[in-house]
């Protein structure tokens, strides 16, 4: 019998392989270049209508994933690597000054609504696609930075990096080697949701128009420009947000079926995962020595 985790794991997959299938080979297939027919119409060798200026939506279609995935990768990953060493730095210092001057910014940066931050960057300038990029990384920086804060911090109390300390080893040594490597599944469950709602927000500024050209092929412009059709020719409209909902909700089922089998597995790690390494005293030979604060309790 199929495990449960087996079966979410294989459904995610199933789920996200189509949208990116056609979002990366999407160009590959497309063909030669029909001519425009009338607005959403069906039919006449198009496959799934016209859309609001005669294109071929199958076409609009097989073009129209890259930005969106590209983006959203491109974004998710450049916040994390921000958000990751800013994060480390404020739960790791021992200076109150140098934690307040990282995440204090940060808090006034989270207190303006995501989507609002785009859009008032976007009166001051009109962003392309690397700028959009830029725009949707600065926006998730301040939680993803907070939330390593937290969870470096909860992990920076533990007696194993005091004695790690006691030994000589240095900060990047402890930051990386124990503080960072204990925070890969706390990361992990962030950047598969974070990853969500990067889609869901590069999706919105597009729709919006942020970012991208008003007739460019792309999935969230297409469900906006299209929308005025609904009723005559849905597939313009309907496909691509269909593609939209099903990359979100198979990375998300992937990363849950993920990290439900890391945690059957035990994180991977075995009963040694917490052992820390103290030096010999008088009459005591040293070695190696459990930490017991630490069972159950890995990020």
């Amino acid at each position: 019998m199929r495990h449960p985790r087996t079966g979410r794991f294989v459904l995610g997959l199933t789920i996200v392989a189509v949208p990116l299938v056609l979002a990366l080979l999407g160009p590959v297939f497309e063909g030669e270049p029909g001519p425009r027919a009338p607005s959403f119409t069906l039919g006449e060798g198009h496959l799934l209508g016209t859309d609001f200026v005669g294109r071929d939506v199958w076409r609009q279609v097989l073009h129209g994933g890259r930005p969106v995935v590209l983006t959203a990768l491109a974004a998710t990953a450049l916040a994390c690597l921000v958000a990751l060493p800013v994060g480390l730095a404020g739960a790791l210092t021992r200076h109150r000054w140098l934690e307040e001057l990282l995440m204090r910014p940060l808090d006034v940066l989270l207190a303006v609504p995501s989507l609002l931050l785009i859009l008032l960057a976007a009166t001051v300038y009109s962003p392309g696609p690397a700028g959009l990029v830029l725009l949707v990384a600065a926006a998730n920086v301040p939680d993803a930075a907070r939330l390593v804060r937290a969870a470096a911090a909860e992990v920076a109390a533990r007696p194993a990096v005091e004695a790690l300390r006691l030994q000589g080893e240095t900060r990047w040594r402890i930051a990386v080697g124990y503080v960072g490597r204990s925070l890969l599944r706390t990361l992990a469950a962030d950047v598969g949701t974070r990853l969500t709602g990067v889609l869901y927000l590069v999706a919105t500024a597009a729709f919006l128009g942020v970012g991208v050209a008003p007739d460019a092929a792309d999935w969230a412009v297409m469900v906006d420009r299209n929308r005025t059709g609904l009723f005559v020719q849905p597939w313009a409209v309907v496909v691509p947000a269909l593609l939209i909902v099903a990359l979100t909700t198979g990375t998300n089922l992937l990363f849950d079926a993920a990290l439900d089998k890391d945690r059957g597995r035990g994180g991977g790690r075995g009963g040694r995962r917490g052992a820390v390494v103290r030096p010999a005293g008088p009459g005591d030979p040293g070695g190696t020595v459990p930490n017991q604060t630490e069972k159950g309790t890995h990020a």
